[in-house]
């Protein structure tokens, strides 16, 4: 309260009274704001003592994953408890910096920003101020300088209908005279979607694990009412048209010097016994980059209703290259010397054989498994220095250090056999080393070798996903289509490709009557630097 002199009362009681009731407010008015204050950093406190606890869980979540316990907890629920620790941590964050009006925490060296991609489309927002007049002359001011910060934004799905009018022309002499162009090919003759609406679709449900039931609702939120069998039709018609895509992606990992298999279940519906079976989807693999090869990674995906050795042999007739993959007798038959084709290079995995080790450790007291682990980890960290480097450096660096870990790890191996029970677990995990150790020594004498299989279970896990969401394939043709459009899929992927776009442009040549002696064209590796090398001469 302000008072004029004109208003302070003349009796000195009365003014006595003003003052000790003001300055009760004013005391009134100090003991409000320092209890704010004192609860603000109460809060305060207990948010930032809420961040010390889940940055500690944080990074045991990460040890978890980094450390040697490794394998101890699945990635997907890895990343779930991440991302949920790391959503509370900047909830926090931003309670705090409300509360005392910081700027947000600056960002640590590991975690920089990355800049964004040159191809996305600017739009520049000029902020100047109202009054640009100086405020001392009220001369017009001149630009200096700016300060420019870069924020993502985001344009939702939009869906548009195409209106395509083909216009009749007569000749005014001749009426006999009428000229019209062709209808468009289309993927679905006569039907509603254009090429990249089904790309859309292949997208979420094979890319982004999306099933159709959940993209009609999707779509139903936005007023277009299409059933679950409607897209289903759709992604028939898309699976027939890239199915010679598929066919030949097997033929050119099939010519590769070395590739990865292994196989994954794949629930499917058996509508006679009224529940599932258990199909297989066998997966063929490549990746040169560990020892600088030039072909792109790639994998192919192919069902067979069982795991039968037969389902193998005909995945891999005729292949006499390096084959990565586990202990499985499926494969074993590859290395047969009367083989059509010749033998296969046969390379065994240590990860398969690690994990044995690591699962009794975990299960309890074992001081063998322990050590084995630490001697097999020695292997790796060599592996993970020479990654990348040509064959010749690698094989020089495991002939000259790895070799010798690897034999004293059998010496001691053979030791630790002849001390426990025959029919003790960790006997088990010894002889299956034993028996497979050709093929698991076999990377110490060729650089294009690798110690594990692990390339071809990383392109296994989007199908875990796809299982996950969709719990089954609702018969073996349907499982096919899905192996199929996952291969192009995960391929693109690979290759930095966004499968989107990419079917979108595919479907669109395809349908077209794109030769099939053009083919490699269409394979995402080429397809992106075709892609590219068309907006470079665009640009220019």
């Amino acid at each position: 309260m302000q008072l004029d002199g004109d208003d302070l009362p003349k009796d000195k009681e009365a003014l006595r009274a003003l003052i000790v009731a003001e300055r009760a407010r004013h005391t009134e008015t100090i003991a409000r704001i320092e209890g704010e204050r004192a609860a603000a950093l109460a809060e305060r406190d207990h948010a930032l003592g809420d961040n010390d606890r889940l940055r500690h869980m944080l990074r045991q979540l990460r040890h978890g994953q980094f450390g040697r316990r490794s394998e101890k907890l699945p990635k997907d629920q890895l990343q779930l408890a991440l991302e949920d620790i790391e959503t509370a941590i900047a909830r926090n964050e931003s309670q705090e910096a409300k509360q005392t009006r910081k700027p947000p925490r600056e960002r640590s060296a590991g975690e920089a920003r990355k800049s964004l991609p040159a191809h996305l489309p600017r739009i520049e927002v000029v902020i100047d101020p109202e009054d640009i007049a100086c405020p001392c002359c009220r001369q017009d001011m001149q630009v200096i300088g700016e300060e420019t910060s870069q924020r993502l934004d985001v344009i939702p799905a939009q869906f548009r209908v195409i209106v395509t009018r083909r216009r009749k022309f007569a000749c005014r002499s001749c009426e006999a005279s009428v000229v019209q162009a062709p209808a468009p090919e289309r993927l679905i003759r006569g039907g509603l979607p254009t090429e990249a609406l089904v790309a859309h679709v292949l997208a979420g449900k094979y890319a982004w694990h999306l099933p159709l039931y959940r993209q009609a609702q999707m779509l139903k939120s936005q007023g277009i009412e299409i059933d679950r069998s409607t897209l289903a039709f759709w992604v028939g018609y898309a699976a027939a048209e890239l199915a010679p895509l598929q066919q030949r992606l097997r033929q050119i990992l099939l010519a590769s010097a070395a590739i990865f298999v292994d196989e994954t279940t794949a629930p499917v519906l058996d509508p006679g016994r009224g529940r599932t079976k258990t199909g297989y989807f066998w997966t063929i693999a490549r990746d040169d980059r560990p020892w600088g090869g030039r072909d792109p990674p790639a994998v192919v995906y192919t069902y067979a209703p069982g795991r039968a050795h037969e389902h193998g042999r005909r995945l891999l007739a005729g292949y006499g290259g390096i084959v990565h993959c586990d202990g499985y007798a499926a494969y074993k038959h590859l290395a047969d010397p009367g083989r059509e084709g010749g033998p296969a290079t046969l390379a065994f995995c240590w990860s398969h054989w690690r994990r044995q080790f690591h699962k009794l450790a975990q299960t309890g007291p074992s001081p063998i498994a322990a050590e084995a682990l630490e001697r097999i980890q020695a292997i790796y960290a060599i592996e993970a220095e020479i990654r990348g480097h040509e064959p010749a450096l690698r094989r020089a660096r495991r002939q000259a250090e790895t070799k010798a870990l690897v034999q004293a790890l059998r010496t001691w191996l053979e030791i630790q056999l002849g001390n426990v029970s025959a029919k003790a677990p960790i006997a088990d995990a010894i002889r299956y080393g034993f028996n497979h150790w050709d093929g698991l020594v076999r990377f110490l004498e060729d650089g294009r070798i690798e110690v594990d299989t692990n390339a071809v279970e990383r392109s296994m896990r989007p199908i875990a996903l796809s299982r996950k969401n969709a719990l089954f394939a609702g018969h073996d043709e349907g499982a096919a289509n899905w192996a199929s459009i996952a291969s192009l899929v995960e391929t693109a992927k690979l290759n930095g490709v966004d499968p989107q776009a990419y079917f979108a442009d595919v479907l669109t040549k395809l349908v077209n009557l794109w030769p099939a002696s053009r083919l490699d064209e269409l394979m995402p590796w080429n397809w992106a630097a075709g892609t590219a090398s068309h907006l470079r001469a665009a640009a220019h």
